[in-house]
C-alpha cells in the first residue's frame, strides 16, 4: 500500500508521562484512507491531527454506520516496539464490518497502516513502567444522504494516544453494580461487533452505577436477565471453587484479545475453565458461602481488572477481601511481562515493528 505522508509544521509538547490518564491527549499525526464504490480503498496518507471536514448528512451521524478497535503500541527496555496480537484485531474489525454492512479492511492493509503510523509517532510511545501507545482504528459512513441503506463512501482512520492506566484505582480492586433494568445485546443484534452504538446504549446504566459509586455494570442476557456476560468495557471471569467461569462467545459478548490470551494461559496452567452461561442466582451465592474466590475483568484499555465488590439488588458480595487474588496478580503480571517484552514470547504473540 502506498502512504503518502504530510508534515506537520510544528509538533505538539508531549505531556509529562505521570500526567497521562487515559485518552486525553492525541499525537501529531493521524492515519487515513478512503473508500468508495468506483475506486474501492484509495488514497493512504498520514496527515497532521486535526478536525476532519464532515457533511452534515453523512450517514455516520444519523445511521450509525461506524466500527472501531483498540489495540497497544509498547516499548522494550532494550528500546524495541512490540504490538500485541494485532492480528486478532484486524480480523475483529472485519466482523464488525461485516455485521454493519461496511467495506472490510484486508488483514494486511489493516496491520500496514497501524504499523506505519507507529512508526512515525514513536516518539510518543511512552516508557514509564505500565504506560503504553494506545491505537484507536476507525471508520465511518461519509456518503451524504438521508435514507437507511449501506452507504456508498467511508473513510478508515488510526489516531494514537500516550496511556497510563484505564482506570483511577490503577492495578487494584474496583466496584461493580449488577445491572438489571438495561441490556446491552441479544443474540442476531451487534453485541459480538464493536461499533459504537453498543457503547452509547450502555451509557445510562453506567452513569446510574456512577451514582452509585460503582465503577462499571455487570451486564446481564437480553432475553432472561438471568445470566453473567460482560462488565461495560471488559470480559469478564470468576473463580469458584477452584474453577474458572466466563460467559461463552455466541454473539452477544466481544471476542477479546485479552480475553482469548487469558483462556489460553489458563488452560497451559492446568486449570478446567468453563465458557458457559452462570446465572447470577448461582454467582451470588458462591459470594454468600466463600465459593467465589476471585474475581476480573480483561480488555486491551486495563488489561486485567481485579473486581472486589459486586452489588446485585442491593445486596454486596466481597471478593477476596476487596483485595487483588493470587490467580488474577499472575495473569496480570504474565500478560504486561509478554506485552513489554520482559520474557519469551513463547506464543508468538507479540509483532516488532522495525
Amino acid at each position: 500500500m502506498k502512504i503518502r505522508f504530510e508534515e506537520r509544521k510544528q509538533l505538539k509538547e508531549k505531556p509529562k508521562t505521570n500526567e497521562l490518564g487515559f485518552g486525553k491527549y492525541f499525537t501529531d499525526y493521524m492515519f487515513m484512507c478512503d473508500w468508495n464504490e468506483e475506486e474501492q480503498w484509495h488514497d493512504a496518507r498520514i496527515v497532521p491531527y486535526g478536525p476532519i471536514p464532515l457533511d452534515p448528512a453523512s450517514m455516520v451521524l444519523h445511521y450509525a454506520q461506524e466500527t472501531f478497535e483498540g489495540l497497544k503500541a509498547y516499548k522494550t527496555q532494550d528500546g524495541r516496539i512490540l504490538l500485541f496480537r494485532p492480528d486478532m484485531n484486524a480480523r475483529r474489525m472485519m466482523y464488525s464490518n461485516k455485521r454493519l454492512s461496511m467495506p472490510v479492511i484486508p488483514e494486511e492493509m489493516f496491520l500496514e497502516a497501524v504499523e506505519a503510523l507507529v512508526r512515525v509517532e514513536k516518539d510518543w510511545i511512552p516508557d514509564q513502567e505500565r504506560t503504553s501507545l494506545y491505537i484507536r482504528p476507525f471508520m465511518f459512513a461519509t456518503e451524504a444522504g438521508v435514507g437507511v441503506h449501506p452507504a456508498k463512501s467511508y473513510v478508515f482512520m488510526i489516531v494514537c494516544s500516550p496511556v497510563g492506566s484505564y482506570y483511577p484505582e490503577g492495578v487494584n480492586p474496583v466496584k461493580i453494580y449488577v445491572e438489571e433494568e438495561f441490556v446491552r445485546a441479544v443474540r442476531g443484534g451487534t453485541g459480538f461487533a464493536k461499533c459504537g452504538g453498543n457503547y452509547a446504549g450502555s451509557v445510562a446504566a453506567q452513569a446510574k452505577a456512577a451514582k452509585l459509586g460503582y465503577t462499571q455494570v455487570l451486564w446481564l442476557d437480553g432475553v432472561h436477565r438471568k445470566y453473567v456476560e460482560e462488565v461495560g468495557t471488559m470480559n469478564v471471569f470468576f473463580k469458584i471453587k477452584g474453577e474458572i467461569y466466563t460467559a461463552p462467545i455466541e454473539g452477544t459478548v466481544l471476542a477479546g484479545v485479552t480475553r482469548d490470551s487469558i483462556l489460553t494461559l489458563l488452560k497451559d496452567w492446568g486449570y478446567t475453565v468453563h465458557e458457559e452461561h452462570l446465572s447470577i442466582d448461582d454467582l451470588m451465592e458462591a459470594g454468600r458461602n466463600g465459593d467465589l474466590e476471585e474475581s476480573f475483568g480483561s480488555g486491551t484499555a486495563a488489561v486485567i481488572t481485579p473486581i472486589g465488590e459486586l452489588n446485585y439488588r442491593g445486596e454486596i458480595v466481597k471478593i477476596h477481601q476487596f483485595t487483588t487474588g493470587e490467580l488474577t496478580q499472575k495473569l496480570y503480571d504474565t500478560l504486561t511481562a509478554i506485552q513489554w517484552g520482559e520474557i519469551k514470547d513463547t506464543y508468538l504473540w507479540t509483532r516488532e515493528i522495525f
